[in-house]
């Protein structure tokens, strides 16, 4: 198939399609094997009253109080949803690249920010209703240290998208989207650090490594994470629907909402409640984003081979 720069080739091209599905199943595998750091997370970031402790502690109490299979409570909803977001994401990002990077040109790291962050802006737009669902499903059955926080009762996925509309309105789907596309920084920072290292590393046509991969996708994943960790409380709280304070409509009402809920957050437990939970999320994050990013290199590389396709490298 050609390589032109048209966008009508660009949005529909094969190779654009493998990418989109490698990067979803790359996803995919790597939260399920790193899933419970996941839960931890959330619970810390959405249940103020649990103290921190480390993550492997709170994993246990969770397993101890709740079962073994409440480390993987909303596997589903949650495996769903990123299959959805990262194939919205990957194939968005590479069809940004097809279009905007001539064939045979390296990118720069200006330009891999700027098509992330378009990814991202389009993959929150599409994909933070089926988030908010996971988000509730993640959460429901939790045993609660704050007596704010109450049950809610879903039975499934499709259950809680009309008991949410039913109850709450349409617009709950998309609560937390606010900060949702101010961390669409978060990827795309990890994609401009990740594009970039590895071109350092492939340079003059040198062969990457599994293990560079693994590496240099964890350093993009966790120089991300730390930056905008605070937002991703925020992120979750509004999410799961319970924020006791008075909720405002429209964008100006949503900014408020997040300024509130941070300086409340910071009222109650300091600068360093913004961070609870960080330990789980950079665990998990950073193992997961390796992985991912292993996995989706495998799977391009041998779709490519396979197909008998000379695979095209921007880097």
């Amino acid at each position: 198939m050609s390589h032109n720069a048209g966008g009508a080739v660009g949005l529909l091209s094969y190779e654009t399609l493998v990418h989109a599905v490698a990067g979803a199943m790359g996803s995919v595998t790597a939260m399920t094997v790193f899933f419970p750091l996941d839960t931890a997370r959330i619970r810390l970031q959405v249940d103020e009253n649990r103290k921190s402790k480390s993550t492997p502690v709170i994993i246990a109490e969770i397993a101890k109080e709740e079962g073994i299979c409440s480390l993987y409570r909303g596997w589903f909803p949650v495996i769903s949803s990123l299959c959805c977001s990262n194939f919205v994401y990957f194939y968005t990002f590479n069809t940004l690249k097809r279009v905007w990077v001539p064939s045979g040109e390296k990118s720069r790291p200006g330009k891999d920010l700027l098509m992330g962050f378009i990814s991202g802006v389009v993959n929150v737009l599409l994909t933070t209703p089926m988030w908010v669902v996971n988000t509730r499903l993640k959460l429901q059955g939790a045993k609660f240290r704050s007596e704010d926080l109450h049950q809610t009762h879903y039975k499934g996925i499709f259950d809680a998208f009309s008991q949410i509309v039913a109850k709450e309105g349409v617009s709950s789907l998309w609560n937390g989207t606010l900060p949702s596309l101010v961390l669409v920084f978060n990827p795309a920072v990890q994609f401009m650090f990740y594009e970039a290292m590895k071109r350092r590393a492939g340079h003059g046509g040198r062969k990457i490594s599994s293990m560079e991969v693994f590496l240099i996708g964890a350093l993009a994943k966790a120089i991300a994470t730390s930056g905008t960790y605070p937002l991703q409380t925020v992120q979750a709280i509004l999410r799961f629907g319970q924020y006791k304070g008075n909720k405002q409509s429209g964008f100006m009402g949503s900014l408020g909402n997040v300024v509130t809920l941070l300086m409340h957050r910071i009222r109650r437990h300091g600068i360093l409640g913004l961070y609870k939970g960080l330990e789980a999320k950079l665990l998990q994050t950073v193992l997961t984003a390796a992985l991912m990013f292993v996995v989706y290199e495998k799977i391009t590389g041998a779709t490519f081979k396979v197909m008998g396709l000379k695979r095209k490298l921007k880097h």
